[in-house]
């Protein structure tokens, strides 16, 4: 039977995927305000304004699912882990998916971010 400190540390886990969704959905909403921000400044500058939000409303939506799923899946991996401790199973063939998958998302859109930044500075 597994002890009282293995299942306070799957709870701790637990929270800490919790506070990266969502700190992922917060993320998510800035950058899709963003555009907003920009073509506010536009309006100001030359005093025109485009009706489009450009690429920031698709990065922010998309960080806003990635937050969702990270919660989901994290829930679905602790019900599944505190089981496997109710059974006194305390090996875990769980593979870091969850974390490497998250981790290389958002390499890629702060990639893809700083791109858009970059071209929008230049323009």
């Amino acid at each position: 039977m597994s002890n009282l400190s293995d299942y306070l540390a799957a709870e701790r886990t637990f929270l800490a995927w919790i506070r990266t969704g969502l700190a992922l959905m917060g993320f998510g909403f800035v950058v899709a305000r963003f555009g907003l921000f920009l073509q506010q400044i536009q309006f100001l500058q030359h005093g025109q304004s485009k009706t489009t939000y450009g690429l920031s409303l698709w990065f922010g939506t998309a960080l806003i699912g990635s937050g969702i799923l990270v919660n989901v899946l994290s829930a679905v991996r602790h019900l599944y882990l505190v089981r496997d401790l109710d059974q006194g199973r305390t090996e875990s063939a769980r593979s870091p998916t969850l974390a490497i998958a998250t981790a290389l998302f958002l390499a890629l859109i702060g990639l893809v971010m700083a791109i858009y930044l970059l071209s929008v500075r230049g323009s």
